[in-house]
């Protein structure tokens, strides 16, 4: 089988997830015999593009002239059996899916965010979760509030985006929802159910985990829809020293709150930016990994590292951290201080009998062994039932 997997590409200095999920099913689909053809553009490219390319960089979320011709060439030469896209903004484009019917190739999307119908891709602005542009033609509201990059132009450019794709949303022929929230969010979009699989992303194993360490580690991007606010007001409820340490690592606009509360307490270390090995040295030093987001986070990675590395999680109950927790692999609290501080010496106290569940718990059903298959079937689905002449 062969399948081009096309991505554009987060900034590497703002870790992203999802850069990790489609780097590492590309490296499980190449284990399993697939021929990949990545199709990737970085973000972190923009500033080197070329001037023409520049002045119509605005456009590119609509078309991507640039994207679309290389696109065509690859399809042409290499006449693949499937187009797996990931994230196409800014240049790529939703039109790499008209591109590839075009070629008689049909389009499998991994769903990794709102971004149908939401211009942040999120549900969240100003602190709280906002659907303020679901079921509306044109998103008004994403521009009056300017919810793309903090510019009312930008958002005004993907809300217009969004308008122009919903046909070609809705001709993707087969969409991969991670967890049972995004398949609603689809559903609720317009997709019928027959177009729409629950597959979760997968990591790597690890091997046998270490034992326990010592402590919390809380690792995300430090924006506030990520619950370090959330975080630290519930660890000052209780006295300084008695939960063990708590380990904090990122970076984002929310610095100066992980180094205020570094400063002002001793069971809390401000790590910074970490690079892999760094973050999974610090995992094995922690005994409980947090996850405590107040947007519909859809699939956190940092809970697919901690299970897979045997170390149980707190989560809030939003988005699909209860599909991934579920009963075993940890805690679910609501998203409020209260709630969290109360759950905090219980995750506390129960690590260790958390531990090997939430290991159980990936290797049953987020190990590449699984999922790499269930994917492997979808492809074969697709194809075997996709009319391959040009549309």
């Amino acid at each position: 089988m062969k399948v081009v997997v096309a991505h554009n590409r987060y900034r590497e200095a703002i870790p992203s997830g999802e850069n990790v999920i489609v780097d590492t099913e590309i490296a499980q689909l190449r284990a399993a015999g697939v021929e990949v053809l990545p199709f990737q553009r970085s973000s972190d490219s923009i500033g080197d593009l070329p001037a023409v390319q520049k002045v119509l960089l605005p456009l590119s979320p609509i078309y991507g002239r640039a994207a679309q011709q290389d696109l065509s060439a690859l399809l042409a030469a290499e006449r693949p059996d499937v187009l797996h896209l990931h994230n196409p903004y800014p240049l790529l484009s939703p039109w790499v899916i008209r591109t590839a019917h075009a070629h008689g190739v049909p389009v499998v999307q991994t769903v990794h965010n709102y971004r149908q119908v939401c211009s942040s891709g999120l549900y969240f602005r100003d602190g709280h979760n906002c659907q303020d542009c679901r079921g509306k033609l044109l998103g008004w509201p994403a521009v009056k509030h300017r919810c793309y990059r903090g510019s009312a132009a930008q958002s005004a450019l993907m809300a217009t985006t969004l308008a122009v794709h919903r046909p070609t949303w809705r001709s993707v022929d087969r969409f991969i929802a991670l967890t049972d929230r995004i398949a609603t969010h689809l559903r609720d979009y317009g997709i019928p159910d027959e177009r729409i699989v629950v597959k979760p992303n997968g990591l790597p194993d690890p091997g046998e985990p270490s034992a326990l360490g010592e402590g919390f580690l809380y690792g995300a991007r430090l924006s506030p829809e990520k619950g370090l606010a959330l975080l630290l007001d519930a660890w000052r409820r209780h006295p300084d020293g008695t939960l063990g340490p708590l380990r904090i690592a990122g970076d984002g606009e929310l610095r100066p709150l992980a180094e205020r509360a570094a400063a002002e307490r001793t069971d809390v270390t401000y790590l910074g930016v970490l690079d892999r090995e760094q973050m999974n040295a610090e995992r094995r030093a922690s005994a409980v990994v947090i996850a405590p987001p107040t947007w519909n986070d859809v699939l956190p990675t940092v809970i697919l590292e901690a299970m897979a590395n045997g170390r149980p999680v707190l989560g809030t109950a939003v988005g699909g951290i209860p599909y991934l927790v579920g009963d075993e692999a940890g805690w679910l609290v609501e998203p409020e201080p209260a709630a969290l501080a109360a759950a905090l010496p219980i995750a506390r106290d129960e690590a260790a009998e958390r531990a090997k569940p939430a290991r159980n718990r990936y290797l049953r059903d987020f190990h590449p062994d699984v999922l790499t298959a269930r994917l492997l079937g979808i492809y074969r689905e697709i194809t075997a039932n996709f009319d391959h002449t040009p549309r």
